[in-house]
């Protein structure tokens, strides 16, 4: 039987201290591969897999902003090893096509097909490129075009169409800059848009010296500058000169007859947003001194207003290097911040300011300022609203009514406030005061529509009394969404529609706010999802797309949401697939479990039911569904909540807390007949692989284990991990207790990693699976580490994924569902007393 480690306070010891040493030696002498794997090559899983990875993706819908049409993208499959191969550079947390000056890992549409919502016509664009890679879609203020970006072989072209003729039209003769930012921005006359182009006189990219001029120094004068584990940044000057060039572009408007007009300076230029009213434009540059410590978003930007000739008219602020924010929940720079247009006025700035140094530790009465500045830009900020707690976001309707969002992570605590930002005398309102953990009581979300410029804002009845809110709906049952009607000067709510068994439907828009009909997106367990005119009067519905199952092979699978208690009595769900046919009398099953830890501060809130039993079966390459047609059971989004409440940390009891939940899930499907015990695996991504690494290590429930992408050193990330906001000095046996590479000589069960070579998540370097592979195979386990070329944290070449389909599905038929009855098995060592 495995044991736990340290169930008090972590007091090191000479044992616990050499180990530790034995380890650190394992890593570095154990790096000599396995000798017994010839040259490798990318496999393919079994068909049925295999066909349910190639299956065609349902297409995107993007709905206008006046409601009248719908358009419909569409989605290729996975793509090649060959793309993912393609030159790139990594630079300040930044991936580049350096052959387009664009992001270099993206997904993309192929087609676009416009739909009239009133009369369900068609039309499709015609005009397209051929092999057009469609990216940066989006719709005109007026509703009655479209523009988009196609990345060709030579760079990437701003295209747009008008609607009623559906003939798409490449807008000029240069080429766009997409590295950082919206590459273009719509001015609100719907005539005209503000691009970032790259400048026709930029050259050639800076070549590396082969000779170093010097070597590469930080240095740091006492200043507290603490910094998660970031992927991709800055390494030497070479690096800052590539950012430099490739982030130069010029900012150009240009008519949709193709008349252009610089205007400005060029430069790093990150945004350039449009005001309302289109005669100023808020425009954000990145400049020097770039960082090796931090990625491009804490570099200094100076955030200015120009006017359409490109003249400065206002100065709003020159951010400086942010490398001390703390790396806690709710930590922010200090100076202006999140500054935007105010969205129901002509020329109106608004941002937020830090009055605790951006430092949530500190004790401060207000944490936030919310100030604004218009036009013409003369004099200082206006106070508009202060914040008890960190600003969140705000929705705009008019100087009589706005709606304010504040958070704190501590407390899980969410406020919004409705208050007249027109008149300082009108008192603010509380409208709601929740926790972002509580399901069951979210009062959902206020909808918005886009007005006249093309500007996000509140969305109000008739009268202007009253909003519209909707939300997930959490409840004991499952999710069930609805749309509420809140009146605002009485506050009473009103339900106008809630999602009802045996589907799963959601709102997509609300059209005409004096209109009974609302746009829905519908589906069941069989029924993929698609988009429907619901009557509210007369509950009559009416279908508009009509997407195909892209997985008929799934239809007869049996899905349930189930429903079980840890030994604490914290109530418990997950979601249970059985393969087709499948009746009691089969006997149980090989199962496979997956799950992904979450926090919670309350014990209720992490009680609730999540998820609803009525979404479509959707499988994915990262879905363990797969396996369902492999004859496996499946328990998928098991319930790994680790609470904890008041002054304990969750984490304070993590190994405790997921061992229980693992426990209770594993009795669950075993009282159900539905599973055999000495046959179950455990799997997850990142975190989920950090936590069957742990469940391995701290349980004999599981046969074998599956981590993909996962940490597995918590001392490798030493200023938090996940939600874990204290250090490894302020809690090191936190740190210690939770990282199964401390653990290895109590996994005593067989575990397949997998990560990408290039994986830029934080806290996920590749080298957290590499050492924990080594420590491992150091003591003898039956581990696997499969290291996919040219992958990020997320997979996504074909043959990447195939081969990751492959060696799962070898490692689950060996380990699991043919693996001996565990008193003869012939484990490759012992569990360690200690």
């Amino acid at each position: 039987m495995n044991h736990f480690y340290f169930p008090g306070r972590f007091t090191p010891k000479f044992g616990s201290i050499s180990f530790l040493i034995l380890l650190m030696l394992i890593c570095l002498t154990a790096a000599a591969q396995d000798n017994s794997l010839s040259e490798p090559v990318y496999q393919m899983p079994p068909d049925e897999i295999a066909a349910l990875i190639d299956a065609p993706p349902t297409p995107r819908i993007s709905i206008g902003p006046d409601g009248e049409w719908m358009a419909i993208l569409d989605r290729p499959g996975y793509p090649s090893i060959e793309e993912l191969a393609l030159p790139e550079l990594r630079l300040a947390g930044l991936r580049i096509d350096p052959k387009v000056s664009g992001p270099s890992r993206i997904s993309y549409y192929t087609g676009i097909t416009f739909k009239k919502i009133a009369s369900l016509d068609d039309k499709e664009l015609a005009g397209l490129p051929e092999k057009a890679r469609i990216g940066n879609f989006s719709w005109s203020p007026d509703g009655q075009k479209i523009a988009f970006t196609n990345t060709s072989p030579e760079g990437i072209e701003l295209w747009v169409a008008d609607i009623d003729k559906a003939i798409a039209m490449r807008l000029g003769q240069f080429y766009l800059n997409d590295i950082y930012g919206s590459p273009y921005y719509w001015h609100p006359d719907s005539r005209t848009l503000i691009c970032k182009i790259i400048p026709p006189d930029r050259g050639d990219a800076p070549e590396a010296s082969p000779v170093p001029s010097g070597p590469v120094i930080r240095q740091n004068d006492g200043e507290i500058a603490p910094a998660v584990t970031y992927a991709d940044l800055l390494m030497n000057s070479h690096d800052e000169a590539l950012l430099e060039y490739f982030l130069q572009c010029q900012l150009t408007i240009i008519s949709l007859d193709g008349e252009m007009r610089n205007i400005g300076r060029s430069g790093m230029i990150a945004g350039a947003e449009p005001s309302p009213d289109g005669q100023y434009i808020l425009v954000e540059t990145i400049h020097r001194p770039f960082s090796y410590t931090v990625p491009i978003s804490r570099f200094p930007r100076l955030v200015e207003v120009w006017n359409l000739e490109g003249t400065v008219v206002r100065k709003v602020v020159d951010q400086p290097l942010a490398e001390n924010i703390p790396t806690v929940s709710d930590a922010v720079r200090t100076g202006p911040r999140d500054i935007n247009w105010r969205s129901d006025e002509a020329a109106m700035l608004y941002w937020a300011e830090a009055l605790d140094n951006g430092d949530p530790r500190l004790e401060a009465e207000v944490r936030d300022q919310i100030y604004t500045l218009v036009a013409p830009f003369k004099g200082n900020p206006i106070p508009l609203f202060a914040l008890n707690f960190r600003y969140n976001f705000i929705i705009w309707s008019s100087d009589d009514l706005a709606i304010i969002y504040e958070k704190w992570w501590k407390t899980r605590n969410i406020k919004a406030w409705a208050f007249a930002p027109g008149s300082m005398r009108v008192d603010p309102e509380l409208i709601f005061d929740y926790s972002r953990e509580d399901r069951y009581h979210h009062p959902g979300t206020p909808m918005t529509h886009n007005n006249e410029a093309g500007k996000e804002v509140l969305l109000l009845s008739k009268d202007g009394k009253s909003m519209f809110l909707t939300g997930e709906g959490g409840s004991p049952e499952g999710d069930r969404p609805f749309l509420d009607k809140l009146n605002l000067v009485t506050k009473e709510k009103t339900r106008l529609w809630q999602s009802e068994a045996p589907y799963y439907e959601t709102v997509l828009d609300l059209p005409d706010p004096g209109d009974s009909k609302i746009l829905t997106m519908r589906e069941s367990i069989t029924e993929p999802p698609n988009a429907f005119v619901r009557d509210l009067d007369n509950a009559k519905l009416e279908q508009i797309t009509f997407f195909p199952n892209p997985t008929p092979q799934l239809m007869e699978i049996q899905k349930e949401q189930i429903r079980y208690a840890r030994e604490d009595g914290l109530s418990l769900t997950a979601t249970l697939y059985l393969p087709a046919g499948y009746t009691p009398e089969s006997g149980p099953l090989p199962m496979l479990m997956w799950a992904y830890p979450t926090e919670f501060k309350s014990a209720d809130a992490a009680g609730q039911v999540t998820d609803s039993p009525y979404r479509f079966i959707r499988v994915g390459w990262w879905s363990p569904i797969l396996w369902v047609t492999r004859g496996y059971a499946i328990l998928d989004d098991a319930g790994m909540p680790i609470v904890g409440e008041g002054d304990e940390e969750p984490n304070d009891s993590f190994v405790e807390q997921l061992v229980a939940d693992a426990r209770a899930a594993v009795d669950e499907v075993v009282r159900r007949g539905v599973a055999d015990r000495n046959r179950i695996a455990v799997g997850g991504h990142s975190y989920g692989a950090f936590m069957a690494a742990n469940l391995l290590a701290h349980s004999d429930l599981f046969r074998a284990g599956l981590a993909r992408s996962g940490a597995y050193n918590r001392t490798l990330t030493p200023f938090g991990f996940q939600n874990e906001d204290r250090t490894l000095w302020e809690s090191p046996e936190t740190y210690y207790e939770m990282s199964p590479f401390m653990h290895v000589d109590s996994i005593n069960e067989p575990i397949l990693l997998v990560h990408g070579e290039l994986d830029n998540n934080s806290g996920t370097y590749p080298m957290q699976s590499e050492r924990f592979y080594n420590a491992l195979k150091g003591y003898g386990a039956t581990v696997r580490l499969v290291m996919l070329p040219y992958e990020s944290h997320s997979y996504r070449a074909r043959e990447s994924i195939m081969h990751v389909l492959w060696e799962s599905d070898r490692w689950l038929e060996k380990y699991v569902k043919n693996a001996p009855p565990r008193e003869v098995d012939n484990l490759s060592r012992q569990s360690t007393d200690n």
